[in-house]
């Protein structure tokens, strides 16, 4: 009777032009440098609490639970397991610290249906993806 707001799966499991986007996914991140491949996890994450947003506005549990999801996997296999604990100092530890209480905050939040605590996820990292578009390809490799 109503129709979804979220693209119908195909009858292999997939929505209708995911291998599109994969495709397109893939290609910038085989072109991209170490600092672009960051701001990508960054937009990355951004997305996904905002659609976990989205979903618990709908009331949408499992697709909510799926973006909750994918923004604690970019933090924990992406930002946090690039982090250098020993030479970074205080910026990694500090940035480590972030990172742990976002991944607790989302899961609360993905337990609790908080939408403030999503809200308050994103406003402690806007200021790490702005700071990090800031800086630009211009940041020394590091060797």
């Amino acid at each position: 009777m109503f129709a979804s707001t979220y693209p119908q799966r195909n009858a292999k499991g997939s929505r209708p032009g995911s291998l599109y986007q994969q495709v397109g996914i893939e290609t910038r991140l085989s072109g991209a440098s170490p600092h672009q491949l960051v701001a990508m996890l960054f937009e990355g994450w951004m997305t996904a609490v905002a659609q976990a947003r989205g979903a618990l506005r709908a009331g949408d549990a499992g697709a909510k639970g799926l973006a909750i999801s994918r923004a604690v996997r970019i933090i924990e296999e992406g930002l946090r397991a690039g982090l250098d604990l020993d030479g970074g100092g205080n910026l990694a530890r500090d940035l480590n610290d972030l990172y742990s209480h976002l991944t607790f905050r989302l899961t609360f939040a993905n337990l609790r249906n908080d939408e403030a605590a999503l809200e308050e996820c994103q406003r402690l990292m806007r200021p790490l993806q702005e700071a990090w578009t800031a800086i630009g390809d211009s940041a020394p490799a590091r060797r």
